[in-house]
């Protein structure tokens, strides 16, 4: 059971990691898993078997996310879209109460954490919104020979696997080699792969780290920023709505995705 679940909770990481508008990092914080994936990366030869039994089924569902998953998801984004984005709305919002719990266990609820929760919504909200403009901006392509340049690519878009609500296909957008990352993916073009693994890996550690010391020392303000940036993505999100049965059906799937996101935390308490 407690595999099973952590294989879809990578699918779903392993897409975000693919698809425009939806960030790995915001399915790491709803599902509960951010702080112990990110100390279970930084610390596992403290303890392999045991961090290493947690990470083996997430990371071996995010290979087939990004493989198989994505494909799919794409498919419902470009020809169910309005159903689609709602059920994602639904697991972010189910998610909330769970998340403003976790951010006030410490020292209970502060004012001034609101400061740090509408500066990263704006920010959030802002580089989503960017997303969608580069792509008419922007129309580069580098090619498969700028090995270093793709070792960079891959550095920086570990940043948007690390920190939720930043997309890292953004972030590729913004270096112009999106496409080629896309369709280098779908043939396995470990030419471009390759490179952008071995950058991937490294800024990984690196910003994993910075967020670890984030935690432990200012615990509720960055927790506080991190919902910020998952909730500026529920209003990138959001597709519109039409009093129809695709409007029906989207209300059925958004009440259906918020019931099983409020409820994971007891799930995950019974394992």
């Amino acid at each position: 059971m407690r595999f099973l679940l952590d294989f879809f909770k990578g699918l779903l990481l392993g897409s975000g990691a693919i698809l425009p508008g939806i960030s790995s990092g915001v399915f790491c914080v709803i599902f509960g898993i951010y702080e112990k994936l990110v100390d279970s990366i930084l610390n596992i030869f403290n303890d392999f078997k045991k961090h290493f039994s947690f990470l083996f089924p997430i990371a071996l569902g995010g290979i087939v996310g990004v493989l198989l998953i994505s494909k799919l998801l794409k498919f419902l984004l470009t020809i169910y879209p309005i159903p689609t984005n709602f059920c994602f709305i639904g697991l972010i919002l189910g998610s909330l109460p769970i998340l403003f719990k976790r951010a006030n266990k410490l020292n209970g609820f502060r004012l001034h954490y609101l400061i740090y929760f509408l500066f990263t919504l704006l920010l959030g909200i802002l580089f989503i919104r960017l997303e969608y403009v580069l792509p008419q901006l922007i129309n580069l392509d580098f090619g498969q020979n700028y090995f270093f340049y793709l070792v960079l690519a891959g550095f920086l878009m570990s940043i948007g696997i690390v920190v939720p609500g930043i997309s890292s296909s953004l972030i590729l957008m913004c270096l112009g080699i999106y496409g080629t990352y896309i369709s280098s993916v779908a043939s396995l073009n470990l030419a471009v792969l390759f490179p952008m693994g071995i950058g991937l890996v490294l800024g990984c550690i690196i910003f994993l780290k910075i967020i670890q010391f984030l935690l432990n020392k200012y615990y509720p303000q960055t927790f506080y920023g991190i919902i910020g940036f998952v909730l500026g993505s529920i209003l990138i999100l959001y597709p519109g709505f039409n009093f129809n049965l695709e409007g029906f059906v989207s209300i059925i799937l958004f009440l259906l995705s918020f019931f099983i996101s409020f409820k994971l935390e007891k799930i995950e308490n019974l394992r």
